[in-house]
């Protein structure tokens, strides 16, 4: 059988298109493979946002064809976000690669394997559904479902509209079949995923289609928790905040990219509002979703941004004391709007303030999490570290996968029992130690088992998923 290998380089978007491109080929008798030099398909989904991932993108692709030139891989493919905006210079400059797959062609991967793929520069309009074959590359315990693709915000630094289209959601009810074959083939945790996914539904005139939508899976037998990222601020409305502070099942969390906080910068962003209107909603938010967690990222050394508007957004970061925050440093990309604005900040100075902010919530966040310590709490186990055998890595509600902090168990027998806990169960734990982004615990009791992987193989949904480290992937 001839075998694949993938690298899914970007944000977990990416990575479900990678799962899609999987699931076309093993349909048609593919296997997947961790090491390239035993693939006869070699592809690379590549990441574009930004100048750093656009970077690793064109390395990991030259590292590719590097097999390609050797013989030891007879096609190449090249496909994501870096194919939307180069896609002729890559076929021109780099010969090794066979074929190029934009993000709306991956279901076509197989004609783009086999020669058959014609060029299509046209604005991606693809959706996957419920039925779309899908190789799920994520632990067992955890899938990423994606209930929108495209954008229609007009933010200044942004090209994902250029990149994936318009917004478009998904029909209600193949995301909602989609999170039942998960939980049916042993998924714990769902996270909805979209550029915008506080806008799902308004293109199919749902009204709060998101709200509705955590709802329904809410009631969906077996899963732990269903949480949603990348919530857009002025489409945060009371009946989303109520919805996710009702029901058990939906995460207390909410990931709202806020990108600044000073009026002027947001407003040269295309952005509006401000810091102040900000923390009016965020008050909102808590009063609504009692102990919620709050995840946001920021954007700094924006042309024009001065040390005045900076100081303010460090201000806003005191008064907001996010749970998670990551902070990107501004890049100047072509075809964004962006691009043509004046006041560009020196390199030296944008590093500068990404290190003073990130310091800054460094010290929030390891202030926040002492109120953990001796405390017991319910957690999701994700298995052995890979940072150390020593310990195992679980997960808090407020705690989303690969972005946030983690919780290390260096101890997951119950005490006075030889049970141990497993990958995909839930637990409570007490903590024993707290640091800057991380907890340390042990696990006290076992509360709900995770499926035998017996009854997971019997499901006939149509859930299909590779071993562990058997399909190439590089985030």
């Amino acid at each position: 059988m001839p075998k694949a290998g993938f690298i899914s380089l970007g944000c977990p978007k990416n990575l479900v298109d990678s799962e899609v491109m999987m699931g076309v080929l093993a349909r048609h008798g593919y296997e997947f493979t961790p090491h390239a030099e035993e693939a006869d398909v070699l592809v690379v989904n590549t990441c574009s946002f930004i100048a750093p991932a656009q970077k690793e993108s064109i390395d990991a692709i030259l590292e590719m064809a590097e097999h390609k030139k050797t013989g030891m891989a007879k096609k190449l493919i090249v496909a994501g976000c870096l194919v939307e905006r180069y896609r002729d210079q890559i076929r021109d400059q780099i010969p090794e690669v066979d074929a190029v797959v934009g993000t709306g062609e991956i279901e076509n991967i197989l004609a783009a394997v086999e020669g058959e793929l014609r060029a299509d520069a046209a604005l991606p309009s693809y959706l996957y559904h419920d039925l779309t074959p899908r190789i799920l590359s994520t632990p067992k315990h955890a899938a990423y479902i994606k209930i929108a693709e495209g954008c229609d915000h007009p933010c200044s630094f942004c090209i994902i509209p250029q990149l994936r289209g318009k917004f478009r959601s998904r029909r209600f009810e193949s995301v909602v079949r989609e999170a039942e074959n998960l939980a049916a083939a042993g998924v714990r945790e769902v996270t909805l995923i979209g550029q915008d996914t506080t806008s799902y539904g308004e293109d199919l005139g749902l009204r709060d289609g998101l709200a509705l939508l955590l709802e329904r899976l809410a009631g969906v037998e077996g899963l732990q928790w269903v949480r949603s990222l990348y919530c857009y601020p002025n489409r945060v409305t009371q009946r989303l905040l109520d919805t996710i502070g009702a029901h058990p099942r939906i995460a207390k969390y909410m990931d709202m990219p806020l990108q600044h906080a000073s009026r002027n910068v947001l407003a040269r962003m295309k952005r509006g509002s401000s810091g102040d209107a900000f923390l009016q909603m965020l008050g909102r938010i808590r009063a609504a979703i009692p102990g919620v967690a709050l995840r946001t990222s920021f954007i700094v050394g924006f042309p024009s941004e001065t040390e005045a508007d900076f100081r303010e957004l460090c201000d806003f970061v005191k008064a907001a004391e996010f749970d998670w925050m990551g902070v990107f440093g501004y890049s100047d990309v072509d075809n964004a709007a962006s691009f043509a604005l004046d006041g560009k900040v020196d390199e030296e100075t944008i590093k500068d303030r990404q290190d003073r902010l990130m310091a800054l919530q460094q010290k929030i966040s390891a202030r926040k999490l002492r109120r953990f310590r001796g405390r017991r709490v319910t957690a999701l186990v994700e298995g052995p570290s890979k940072d150390t055998p020593l310990v195992w890595e679980a997960r808090l509600e407020g705690m989303a996968p690969e972005i946030d902090g983690k919780l290390y168990l260096n101890d997951i027998e119950v005490e006075g029992s030889s049970i141990a806990a497993r990958t995909g169960d839930v637990v409570t734990a007490e903590i024993s130690e707290t640091h800057e982004y991380d907890l340390v615990g042990r696990v006290l009791e076992i509360l709900d088992v995770a499926p035998p992987r017996a009854v997971q193989a019997a499901v006939t949904a149509p859930v299909q998923r590779v071993a562990t480290g058997a399909a190439l992937r590089i985030l």
